[in-house]
């Protein structure tokens, strides 16, 4: 049975509505009024497999912080719905993604308890239309309401259009591999203490 959630995250600042198939075949349909930001989404759900769909409206004309922020929450909330008790998951993935000249890592447990370590650094504040620096904060929305630590790094590289499509990319992959389930273990869950949820520690 296909895990599905959606999500509709309404404040005085942003209006998110969003819809996630984990079993997908990597079907999008973005739109957040940042266009680099939505290419980097479709590109997750591709490489991801998953079925996603992101309608955001918010506060641009102030920042984009709010909306890219708020779009990471939602994308957590999402596959953290799906997700329900995480039983017969692998848990923890990762993925090694070359980008033309660059090289990124990014690593991913839905262990419950969120911790982000984003070490990407690009020399431009705009690639694109967006804003880099508000890629920490749209990871750190995703883990804290996702119930995951994700490690995400560029290696080496050149290009920041290039260092950001390859984050995502892995991004991507690893969370597809760490949402997977293992027909011998689906009744287990993937922790000696019998607890995924919320930030437990384990």
């Amino acid at each position: 049975m296909a895990r599905k959630s959606t999500v509709e995250r309404i404040t005085k600042e942003t209006q998110i509505r969003g819809s996630l198939t984990i079993e997908g075949k990597g079907r999008y349909e973005i739109s957040t009024g940042i266009r680099f930001f939505d290419h980097m989404l479709e590109l997750f759900a591709k490489h991801g497999g998953f079925d996603l769909k992101i309608e955001a409206t918010g506060d641009l004309d102030v920042d984009q912080h709010h909306t890219v922020e708020d779009v990471g929450i939602v994308l957590g909330q999402l596959f953290a719905q799906a997700l329900v008790d995480r039983k017969g998951i692998n848990r923890a993935g990762y993925f090694v993604m070359p980008m033309d000249e660059t090289l990124a890592v990014v690593a991913i447990d839905l262990s419950g308890r969120p911790a982000l370590v984003y070490d990407a650094p690009t020399r431009f504040r705009l690639v694109g239309d967006l804003q880099t620096e508000l890629l920490h904060d749209f990871f750190d929305g995703f883990v804290v309401h996702c119930g995951a630590n994700l490690h995400a790094k560029v290696l080496y590289g050149r290009s920041n259009h290039h260092k950001i499509e390859g984050i995502f990319k892995c991004f991507g992959r690893a969370l597809r591999f760490a949402c997977s389930t293992d027909a011998r273990l689906k009744n287990e869950l993937p922790s000696t203490k019998g607890l995924l949820e919320g930030t437990a520690r384990r």
